[in-house]
C-alpha cells in the first residue's frame, strides 16, 4: 500500500513538473511571416528573455496569423490564451483608446521624431494606461511610415485617390482620414486582405514598405504611392496572466526583452523601408515618388478638425512640436 502511495505521488509530481515545464514556454503571436520585422522582434524577445532568465522561459513563435488576426490575438492576451503579441496599433485603439492619438496622419516628422515621442514621457504615459484595460505593454516597436497601393491608377494627389475602395485597419482615426479624402475605407482583418485584393473586393490598401514586401502585395497591386501619410507604431504586448505571476526582478527581465524586441523590429522595418522600394519595383510595381504631400495635408484639414474634438488639441501640438 505504501509503495502504491509513493508511486502515485511520483506520478502526480511528474505531472506537476511537466505542467510547470510547459508553462515556461510562451506563445508569441504576430500577423506577418517569420521573415518579417515582426519575426525579427519575436526572435530578439525570446533570445533576450532566455538569456536574462537563464533559460527559465523560452518562446514558441506563431507567425502569419496562426493564432488569429491582430484583434483576436490582443483579445487572447487579455484572457490569457496568448502570452505575447507583436501587433500594430491599428486594432489596439479598440482596447486602449489612448493609443489612437498616435495614428493621426502627418503627426510625426520622421523616424527620429517618432522615437523621441514614444520613448519619452508621452509614450510612457500611454503605455501606463494599458493595465487599466487588462493588458501589459512592454515597449513601443515599429511598422514604419504607411504608403498607399492600388491596382487602378497612380496616385499623386488627393483627387487621384478619391473614389478608391481601400482596405483600412479597424481604426476610426484612419477611417476618418480616408473618408475626408473621398476614399471609401473598408475595414478588414489582415488575413483576409490578400484574397480581397486578388478578387477586386477592394482596390487598394495602405501599409509600410516592410509589410507590403513580406505580404507580397506586389502580386496583386500595380501602383505604390509613397504617401507616407501615417507613421505606424507597433507594440509588444504581454498577457496579465503572465505578468501577474512574476517577481519584480522577472518583470524587469520582460521589460528588457520587450525593448530588445522593439529595437530589432525598428531596425528591420527601417532597413526594409530603405531597400524595399527597389525590390518592389524589380517585382513589377510602378513606384510613384512625386506625391503631393502638401496637398494631402491640406485636404485633411476637416479631419484634423474632427480629431481636435476627440483628442486634446494641446496634446496633439505637444507631439507635433516635441523636442527631447
Amino acid at each position: 500500500m505504501f509503495l502504491k502511495k509513493v508511486a502515485l505521488a511520483g506520478v502526480i509530481g511528474l505531472g506537476l513538473a511537466t505542467t510547470s515545464a510547459m508553462a515556461e514556454e510562451l506563445k508569441v503571436g504576430y500577423s506577418l511571416p517569420a521573415t518579417s520585422h515582426y519575426g525579427a522582434a519575436a526572435t530578439a524577445f525570446g533570445e533576450e528573455l532566455e538569456r536574462l532568465s537563464n533559460g527559465k522561459w523560452t518562446i514558441r513563435q506563431f507567425p502569419a496569423n496562426a493564432l488569429g488576426g491582430e484583434r483576436e490575438m490582443v483579445e487572447g492576451a487579455q484572457i490569457g490564451t496568448v502570452d505575447v503579441v507583436m501587433t500594430s496599433t491599428g486594432p489596439v485603439g479598440n482596447f486602449v483608446p489612448e493609443t489612437l492619438i498616435t495614428d493621426i496622419p502627418f503627426l510625426f516628422r520622421d523616424y527620429a521624431h517618432a522615437h523621441a515621442v514614444l520613448d519619452g514621457p508621452i509614450g510612457r504615459a500611454i503605455l501606463d494606461e494599458f493595465p487599466k484595460h487588462g493588458l501589459i505593454a512592454l515597449a513601443w516597436a515599429e511598422n514604419g511610415f504607411r504608403n498607399l497601393t492600388n491596382d487602378l491608377r497612380p496616385v499623386r494627389t488627393p483627387e487621384d485617390a478619391a473614389g478608391l475602395k481601400v482596405r483600412t485597419m479597424e481604426n476610426p482615426v484612419h477611417m476618418t482620414a480616408f473618408r475626408t479624402l473621398g476614399v471609401l475605407p473598408t475595414p478588414m482583418a489582415f488575413p483576409e486582405l490578400f484574397t480581397a485584393l486578388q478578387q477586386g473586393t477592394v482596390d487598394g490598401q495602405e501599409n509600410p514598405i516592410g509589410v507590403i514586401l513580406s505580404a507580397k502585395f506586389d502580386q496583386v497591386q500595380k501602383y505604390l504611392s509613397l504617401t507616407q501619410h501615417v507613421y505606424s507604431p507597433a507594440l509588444v504586448i504581454l498577457s496579465p496572466a503572465v505578468w501577474n505571476g512574476l517577481s519584480d526582478e522577472e518583470k524587469d527581465w520582460f521589460k528588457q526583452a520587450g525593448k530588445a524586441a522593439a529595437q530589432a523590429m525598428r531596425k528591420k522595418a527601417y532597413d526594409d523601408a530603405q531597400n524595399g522600394i527597389a525590390e518592389l519595383q524589380s517585382r513589377g510595381m510602378e513606384i510613384v515618388t512625386d506625391v503631393d504631400r502638401a496637398a494631402f495635408e491640406a485636404a485633411l484639414a476637416p479631419a484634423f478638425a474632427e480629431y481636435a474634438k476627440t483628442f486634446d488639441p494641446a496634446k496633439i501640438e505637444e507631439i507635433r512640436n516635441y523636442r527631447p
